[in-house]
């Protein structure tokens, strides 16, 4: 199930942002997440384990008129290569 990014979520959304090879460092991943919330077209979306209620998966997105542009995507290592 997909959850709107809230600031209860930021731990967890900094920990997803981790996993993208370019943001390893923590100034960077604050830098990013500050970078979605900085405009309304700019979203982040967890997406939660029905089974368990444990939030395992993120994507970032931007918006325009025309299109969904998917700026990053990131699944816990655990829950990789299960077909999420």
């Amino acid at each position: 199930m997909l959850v709107s990014y809230n600031n209860d979520y930021e731990k967890i959304t900094m920990g997803f942002l981790s996993y993208i090879s370019d943001l390893k460092e923590p100034a960077r991943i604050e830098e990013e997440l500050k970078w979605y919330n900085s405009q309304d077209n700019r979203q982040i979306f967890l997406w939660q384990s029905e089974e368990t209620g444990n939030l395992i998966g993120f994507i970032g997105v931007e918006e325009d008129d025309e299109l969904v542009l998917v700026r990053h995507i990131a699944v816990d290592p655990s829950f990789r290569n299960e077909g999420l």
